[in-house]
């Protein structure tokens, strides 16, 4: 599966040079607000319509499906098979000594499983999507928690991190949290919608 990415560009507004005296206080003081606008940096915009097509990945979130993409990984094995960035940077993110109850972090957890095929759980993902997000523990960046069906046990799809760990109450499954941190933003909720000018297609034409 393929995702496009339509983006209408627009050209970019013409600068119109004027009298500088009186404007110079109006534009230090905007100086601040400018500095913020551009701390992602919007590139100038060009005429004509951008199309972007990347792998599309389904996972599961409370029992629905999500998409989303994989750009960037810690661990260089694991980037290489995802066909993503190397960036062992993104392993800073997690926080140093053992785990907390109530200590806040940048990632979220996204579960793997390792000997059964599915696609991998999400503990988090945005909504709505876009701006007016309400879930503030989401995060695109995660740590990779393994998943293994204990030996003798029958594996089935998990579909949420309840039932993730319930299945490790069991002692269906054992769960391995490793230092691997992954960048794959949710761009797509099926029904409850995607990002703006995020359209899933099945094939590129």
């Amino acid at each position: 599966m393929t995702m496009q990415l339509k983006t209408d560009l627009g050209s970019a507004p013409m600068f119109r040079p004027g009298p500088t005296r009186h404007r110079l206080p109006m534009l230090l003081a905007s100086l601040p607000l400018l500095l913020l606008l551009g701390a992602c940096g919007t590139a100038p915009q060009l005429a004509g319509t951008g199309l972007a097509s990347l792998p599309l990945l389904r996972g599961w979130f409370e029992g629905e499906e999500v998409f989303y993409v994989t750009t960037d990984v810690s661990h260089a094995d694991v980037a290489e098979a995802k066909g993503a960035n190397f960036a062992p940077r993104l392993a800073d993110a997690l926080p140093a000594g053992p785990p907390l109850p109530g200590r806040r972090s940048s990632v979220d957890k996204v579960y793997a499983v390792t000997n059964f095929k599915q696609e991998s759980i999400f503990a988090s993902a945005p909504f709505p999507m876009g701006s007016a997000s309400r879930d503030t523990a989401y995060s695109p960046l995660w740590q990779m928690v393994k998943v293994t069906w204990a030996q003798g046990r029958t594996p089935l799809t998990l579909k949420s991190e309840e039932q993730v760990l319930a299945a490790a109450d069991a002692g269906a499954v054992a769960l391995e949290a490793t230092r691997v941190v992954l960048n794959c933003p949710i761009i797509h909720r099926g029904p409850k919608g995607g990002l703006p000018g995020v359209k899933v297609v099945d094939r590129l034409p």
